[in-house]
């Protein structure tokens, strides 16, 4: 979906996402010391771009929808934080190597020729010793899973992440990780999630 789409998805006044953060952005980073700067990728609608913010983390938050990035500001504006938007297509984003102290790409889905673009820049964008995570849905999802893109060309692995992080930095954690979701009958289904979390070399 290109940034007009996403700008028609995002326009109504209710929120896409729910507001709180990730469940496993809160679970993997809630422990690690706010030390500076952080960026949030494909930030959207900003709910853990507000959430690093709140724990007072210095943020810019990247998304190529301005509709999105809108609703980012109002959100931090209502819990009284404040955080920096930048409105670019992340194939395009260049950022200064060493800027940043943390990160955070949750369920951004390009094709991988794209993603092997952007992964080792956001790696390059982290200082040493900071922090990188990525969560998103799982390429084992559509068929062993549930939701999310059904596209594999947009999935990806923790193992394929991983791999081109590896040389920049440490791999923490690389797996693939479960998350229950409800279907549209109202059932509990599980969807299955790349989880990769690492510290800049």
């Amino acid at each position: 979906m290109d940034a007009a789409g996403w700008d028609e998805r995002y326009r109504g006044s209710e929120l896409v996402w729910k507001a709180g953060p990730n469940r496993f952005v809160e679970e993997e980073l809630a422990g690690l010391q706010p030390s500076g700067r952080a960026v949030d990728l494909a930030a959207g609608e900003g709910r853990n771009a507000v959430w690093l913010a709140e724990r007072g983390w210095e943020v810019d938050a990247v998304d190529f929808s301005a509709v999105a990035l809108e609703k980012a500001e109002q959100m931090a504006a209502g819990r009284g934080v404040r955080l920096h938007t930048v409105r670019t297509d992340l194939t395009a984003w260049a950022p200064r190597e060493a800027t940043y102290d943390l990160a955070l790409i949750a369920y951004l889905h390009l094709p991988w020729p794209e993603m092997s673009q952007v992964l080792p820049r956001a790696a390059t964008a982290v200082r040493k010793g900071g922090t990188l995570l990525l969560v998103g849905h799982d390429a084992a999802n559509p068929e062993h899973g549930h939701g999310g893109p059904q596209d594999p060309r947009v999935l990806y692995s923790a193992g394929q992440v991983a791999d081109l992080w590896r040389p920049y930095a440490d791999i923490l954690r690389a797996e693939t990780v479960t998350r229950p979701v409800t279907d549209a009958e109202g059932g509990s289904r599980t969807a299955l999630d790349a989880l990769v979390h690492a510290v800049r070399r």
